[in-house]
């Protein structure tokens, strides 16, 4: 809206030139003292000067924010509104104005026409490329009074001074949340309204969110860009190498409140608490067996199929997955990978390393629920539930 002004302006005086040249009186001139412009209406030099005095007379009732021109306000008004008038054709996602609507439109284009001289890195808005140079200059001239902390934008400082004011101005039009930050706010209300503006081209998924579209291309890609430096193994996520590295650090933060086991990520522990509800949700139609987990199942399923289609190449003994050959082939390579960490024994699989901890650490995590004795191992557990059951072995 600056800009318009700005034009008009221009365009003013461009006029007022005009009638000079053609040899037409001019009308009478209002000039601004401080930069030497001119304008032919009184009203026009009075808008201008805003510029200089950084007087904002047109208020916002709702928010405060205030403004040079009318017109401004006018638009920012659609804000509040939430009047979405400008419409994109191509994913109908709908915008506050024609400028950000065909800002919108380069996302559809791919159009990355500025490009970073230093990096390579290219960019679709001019705006942005500026901020990332920015990054490479480390030219941070916005500071926090608060904590004094600098940034390189207006923009991002604001962002920042709300966590010292506790201000949170984006209010969810379906819920009671609030949020910092605008795009924090569309994230959330997509949760509400289902939409999912961003569509894979390839296989026709949409995600409400651009990042969760960026690491979904990954699958068709093929890229993963997270390595772990200690054994060169990639992901296609961050999140991937986090719990991978648990592996060599030892680190297990989820716990089992029900026998004190630790696991290196969630996932793994809501597989184990399966193990305490007996639930076994997959049944075998061929034999009966169930099963807790349905990768166990499918396991199973082979068994009946007798599909051995991964064959080893020393021996050509064939196992029904890939786990179970490289298990067998560390009876050739001789590899025992998984070491004890309280002896010098290591072992070739990691349940039998496990099961061999437990003698130093004394752990016992499989309880029997009749008498509470407990057992370092599953099978020593159902060996001993047989006296509860009476039954005898065949």
């Amino acid at each position: 809206m600056e800009v318009k002004q700005q034009k008009h302006e221009l365009n003013e005086a461009e006029e007022i030139r005009t009638f000079t040249s053609q040899g037409t009186k001019p009308k009478k001139l209002h000039t601004c003292s401080q930069c030497g412009k001119s304008f032919s209406k009184k009203e026009n030099l009075k808008t201008h000067t805003r510029v200089h005095t950084g007087v904002k007379p047109y208020t916002c009732t709702q928010c405060g924010k205030s403004f040079r021109h009318t017109s401004s306000l006018s638009h920012h008004l659609l804000c509040h509104s939430g009047e979405k008038s400008f419409n994109c054709d191509q994913c109908g996602k709908d915008f506050l104005s024609s400028s950000s609507l065909k800002q919108h439109l380069k996302v559809h284009s791919d159009e990355r026409p500025y490009v970073c001289s230093l990096c390579g890195k290219s960019f679709s808005r001019l705006k942005t490329f500026k901020l990332h140079q920015k990054t490479h200059n480390e030219v941070k001239d916005h500071v926090c009074c608060d904590c004094e902390k600098s940034f390189t934008t207006t923009a991002q400082l604001k962002r920042h001074q709300i966590m010292h004011t506790g201000e949170r101005p984006y209010k969810c039009s379906y819920c009671d949340k609030s949020f910092t930050q605008s795009p924090h706010l569309k994230i959330h209300e997509r949760l509400h309204s289902g939409e999912k503006p961003f569509i894979c081209h390839q296989c026709g998924i949409c995600f409400a969110q651009k990042d969760s579209l960026n690491k979904h291309m990954r699958v068709h890609t093929g890229e993963k860009p997270y390595t772990c430096t200690q054994c060169g193994k990639s992901f296609s996520q961050s999140s991937g190498l986090s719990y991978h590295l648990r592996i060599h650090s030892g680190e297990k933060p989820f716990n089992c409140d029900q026998c004190g086991k630790e696991f290196n990520s969630p996932s793994h522990l809501n597989q184990h608490l399966k193990v305490h509800s007996d639930e076994k949700p997959y049944v075998c139609s061929l034999c009966g067996k169930s099963f807790t987990w349905l990768k166990t199942f499918k396991l199973h399923q082979k068994t009946h199929n007798d599909v051995r289609d991964h064959v080893c190449c020393d021996c050509e003994k064939s196992f029904t997955t890939i786990a179970q050959l490289k298990r067998h082939q560390r009876i050739h390579t001789g590899e025992r990978p998984y070491k004890c960490s309280y002896c010098d024994k290591s072992f070739t699989q990691s349940a039998h390393l496990k099961s061999h901890e437990r003698l130093h650490s004394g752990e016992k995590p499989f309880i029997c629920h009749q008498c509470g004795i407990c057992f370092a191992q599953k099978d020593s557990l159902n060996k001993h539930m047989r006296v509860h059951t009476g039954e005898k072995p065949v």
